[in-house]
């Protein structure tokens, strides 16, 4: 029995208790991934992150991330999360700094500064989003949902596929009431597409124009089907996603484009996302996903 020592953060977001809950457990030298799953699904969270010591030295360290039932190639809290924890952590740089974490989807640059008595900290994505087939109706996914057809998309804002390292179905819907009643009906949503496939991983990503906040661009909600079903109170991996979406329906110009993204509002657990596109030629050349994280406790585990 081994004591290991573990921290835990709010994530997108400056306040405690609102944002996405993270575990970061330090010191997991030893540690299988029989080990790993068991203890992430201790802590019951969406996420928790495991730090171990980086494969390339010049890099800040290896990450793996499960949730309480499998092991993801990437996710945005958990980047942002262990990325804002391992500068507070570091007295050479005072919580700020550039570095490289690796996860499963490969090396992902890390930039992490500190401003207004909190803590920011923003990734390049390792995987500019795809556009996936959706052999799916969307009156069928809108019904899944318990949306009516006219309820779903604006103004050219279509349902659509997406992945940049984990697979979410983009859903416009028309305005802050349609996304409030949102409901997910896990049989339904299962018999859409042929579970061999990506559709067998993804989840809805339900948003509008309409927000809350008025610095907001987009309001979202993010459903996690499975039995039972749950709400994510921030989705770095489905921003992530949503980047194609963005670039297809809103076809920014060239240049850097900012979008902030709020979320978990209808759960109690507000949440901010930045997401950053950099457009060349009027294609995507590159994306960041970004945002504040605040410690909330820390303790140690004896495994």
């Amino acid at each position: 029995m081994q004591p290991r020592n573990y921290l835990l953060y709010d994530v997108f977001t400056r306040d405690r208790l609102a944002g996405n809950p993270l575990a970061v457990v330090l010191d997991c030298e030893g540690l299988d991934t029989a080990a790993m799953q068991a203890i992430a699904r201790e802590f019951n969270l969406s996420e928790s992150v495991f730090v171990l010591p980086p494969e390339n030295p010049k890099h800040r360290a290896r990450i793996r991330i499960f949730t309480p039932d499998y092991e993801m190639p990437f996710a945005g809290h958990p980047t942002v999360g262990a990325a804002i924890a391992l500068a507070e952590m570091s007295e050479d740089d005072g919580a700020a700094g550039i570095f490289v974490l690796e996860e499963n989807i490969g090396p992902v640059r890390c930039a992490v500064s500190r401003g207004d008595g909190a803590t920011f900290a923003e990734f390049d994505l390792a995987k500019l989003p795809e556009q996936l087939e959706l052999s799916a109706d969307p009156v069928r996914i809108g019904a899944a949902l318990g949306l009516a057809p006219h309820e779903i998309g604006f103004e050219n804002h279509q349902v659509s596929f997406w992945s940049a390292g984990v697979p979410y179905v983009t859903i416009p819907v028309a305005d802050l009431g349609v996304a409030g009643r949102i409901r997910l009906d896990n049989q339904a949503w299962s018999e859409l597409a042929p579970r061999k496939s990506e559709w067998a991983f993804a989840s809805p990503y339900i948003y509008c124009r309409k927000t809350v906040n008025h610095e907001s661009a987009f309001h979202v909600r993010m459903i996690v089907p499975g039995t039972p079903s749950y709400e994510d109170p921030a989705t770095g991996s489905a921003a992530a996603a949503f980047a194609g979406a963005i670039m297809h329906f809103d076809g920014p110009t060239d240049g850097v484009s900012q979008f902030w993204i709020e979320q978990g509002l209808e759960m109690g657990r507000p949440s901010r996302i930045r997401l950053e596109l950099n457009v060349e030629a009027g294609k995507l050349a590159s994306a960041r996903i970004g945002g504040n994280a605040v410690q909330v406790a820390e303790g140690r585990l004896f495994v």
